[in-house]
């Protein structure tokens, strides 16, 4: 299976915007405090996929922002293998008591799809707080024929559109897969090595209709080279004005990638408890909402109990979708 929903190439842009705001001066004064006892040493933060991605850009901005109020650095180690599986497995098996994970929307897909993983999320990890949302945009190219959700429905029932993807039982896929099941579509599934890939050809007008990650299309949006017909965030979004969300065809069509933060089992109690406090306030402050905001992606946060049920529903929610639809990696 391909990398989640987040993680995927940062446009040129905010990829510069989030390199010169990680240097800026941080606008989250740390206090001082005495020593605690929880954490001793450095703290690894493992990102299951390689650099580059929203999520991997969130969780180093919350880095620097969390080390020096908690005492120790926190050192990001991106650890990318098999979508997602060989890092999240390397915390869910470990007994560091200083290791944490960058949790994602694959964590939620991939137990559906495969039977060895050799690790549970529920059992393994501990949730700490959720971090960031992004929702999925479906484009066309700018030559189109498709002008309005209400064209795609009619042409999708019809059978006369392909959907592009990022990959067989990425979120991209399975958001079209839930679209056809609901709504009696017939998109044909086209699967891509990534939105990347992707983009030229929705453009082009070789696939009908892109499923896609809002901040890696957006860019081309703004430049009139796609045009958005559905966003699956809850409400519309002021970067696309004009443009109807999916939710209006149902509840179930709130689709958001996301990233958060787990602990591995061997974390004190007292030490999830810190990072939580840390990360809530962390989210709360303006130095957290700009960068974020300079590759795309909304700051989401969540007490521990909050993301457990979270992952639990969305893990029930994807695994229908996956035996339904009779979804098989390749």
């Amino acid at each position: 299976m391909r990398a989640s929903a987040t993680a995927f190439p940062l446009p040129r842009r905010a990829m510069l915007g989030l390199l010169a705001a990680s240097a800026a001066p941080s606008l989250w004064p740390v206090p001082a405090r005495a020593q605690e006892a929880w954490p001793t040493r450095p703290i690894t933060v493992i990102v299951p996929f390689a650099p580059g991605g929203a999520g991997n850009g969130s969780v180093r901005i919350l880095a620097e922002l969390i080390g020096p109020r908690i005492g120790q650095p926190l050192v990001v180690d991106n650890r990318p293998g098999a979508g997602g599986i060989t890092g999240t497995a390397m915390v869910a098996s470990s007994n560091d008591d200083h290791m944490l994970l960058m949790g994602s929307t694959t964590m939620t897909i991939l137990p559906a799809l495969r039977s060895d993983l050799g690790y549970d999320v529920q059992r393994d990890l501990q949730p700490v707080g959720m971090i960031s949302t992004q929702p999925l945009v479906l484009a066309v190219g700018a030559g189109s024929p498709v002008r309005s959700l209400d064209d795609l429905v009619a042409r999708g029932r019809a059978g006369e559109l392909s959907a592009g993807n990022s990959g067989v039982g990425t979120l991209s896929h399975l958001a079209t897969e839930l679209l056809n099941r609901k709504l009696g579509t017939r998109l044909l599934p086209v699967p891509y090595k990534g939105d990347s890939v992707l983009i030229p050809d929705v453009a082009a007008g070789t696939v009908s209709v892109g499923v896609m990650n809002l901040p890696v299309a957006l860019p081309l949006i703004q430049a009139g080279r796609l045009r958005a017909v559905a966003v699956t965030s809850a409400q519309p979004l002021a970067s696309l004005p004009g443009v109807p969300v999916l939710r209006s065809l149902g509840e179930e069509f709130v689709i958001s990638g996301w990233a958060a933060l787990f602990a591995g089992r061997k974390v004190p109690a007292a030490g999830v408890a810190r990072l939580e406090k840390l990360l809530r306030e962390a989210m709360d402050t303006p130095a957290v909402r700009e960068r974020f905001a300079g590759f795309g992606v909304t700051p989401s946060a969540s007490t521990p109990s909050q993301l457990r049920e979270y992952v639990r529903n969305e893990t029930a929610r994807w695994g229908d979708v996956v035996r339904s639809r009779g979804i098989k990696l390749e």
